[in-house]
């Protein structure tokens, strides 16, 4: 599932290229059916709270998209492409789609680790953005995106503090790798921003979340919002540091962009520790029994 840094991605790019202007919009696959509802209208902004974004299109008209484990976008350049498979809805500025393609005229994203950021357009020369396997594509009212807004915790990267999260971790029972998946204490932060983080923090997974010093919370969410944003760049997360990678110069490898995340089985960087695999909170959870000892 995507997390936060590519949820606030697509939205500095969709504000730059549609943003301001009337935007046309369609449903092809039928599965929304309220195109007519903001086809045509201008984009006032589009917005970006935890792993949700939201196209206002003015009053009580805005698109909430939730990607899930499944959805993605497509963009390009120049005219519409033939419609092609499940696709859920499209968006494209009406005079830039009779303008010619640009090399590279469209792109479908690779798998996060696969994809650096290279060959994509500029955010200037998108012309139309296809959108398949969302979560939820739907129209909201003001009031029902307040509410989703309200029902959020902090966002690292709408520059949010982290005393909300603080009160409410710090009275739980629940174990901290647990916590850090509850999108109501930590908005944006995914699978792989939760092992990797409590990795660095050379915190154990499992302690409760009323045992975790105030200190140490606030050095998790400090360290979220140094990674988040250099992730934004790309969707590629490296979260390991040069001194602690087998390769220390150079582009870092794929296999060595995390500590522990999907490296289960594999020594641990850091002490050799064989690295561990559990599932907490319905996904995998990764982490290193030594360096993040209970």
């Amino acid at each position: 599932m995507p997390e936060g840094n590519e949820i606030h991605r697509w939205a500095a790019r969709h504000q730059v290229a549609f943003a301001g202007r009337p935007v046309r919009v369609d449903g092809p696959q039928g599965r929304f059916t309220d195109a007519d509802v903001i086809d045509g209208r201008k984009l006032e902004r589009v917005l970006a709270v935890g792993k949700h974004l939201g196209y206002d299109f003015g009053k009580d008209r805005i698109l909430h998209v939730h990607l899930g484990l499944q959805g993605d976008f497509t963009e390009g350049s120049g005219p519409l492409p033939p419609v092609k498979g499940a696709l859920r809805l499209r968006m494209w500025n009406a005079a830039a789609i009779r303008k010619p393609a640009v090399p590279g005229e469209s792109k479908r994203h690779a798998w996060y680790s696969e994809d650096d950021g290279t060959g994509h357009l500029d955010p200037e020369q998108i012309a139309w953005v296809e959108l398949r396997g969302p979560m939820d594509c739907s129209l909201y009212t003001q009031e029902k995106w307040d509410e989703l807004v309200n029902r959020l915790g902090p966002d690292p990267l709408n520059g949010d503090g982290p005393d909300k999260m603080i009160a409410k971790v710090r009275k739980s029972r629940k174990s901290i790798g647990e916590l850090l998946m509850d999108q109501t204490l930590f908005a944006g932060i995914g699978n792989i921003f939760r092992a990797e983080l409590l990795y660095r923090a050379r915190l154990s997974p499992f302690r409760s979340g009323r045992d975790v010093e105030e200190t140490t919370l606030q050095s998790i969410w400090k360290d979220a919002g140094l990674l988040m944003p250099a992730a934004m760049i790309d969707r590629r997360i490296v979260t390991t540091k040069p001194a602690d990678r087998p390769h220390k110069r150079g582009k870092v490898l794929k296999e060595e962009a995390h500590y522990v995340y999907r490296r289960n089985g594999l020594p641990c960087f850091v002490c050799d520790t064989t690295v561990k695999k559990e599932e907490v909170a319905g996904r995998n959870l990764f982490w290193c029994p030594t360096c993040q000892a209970e």
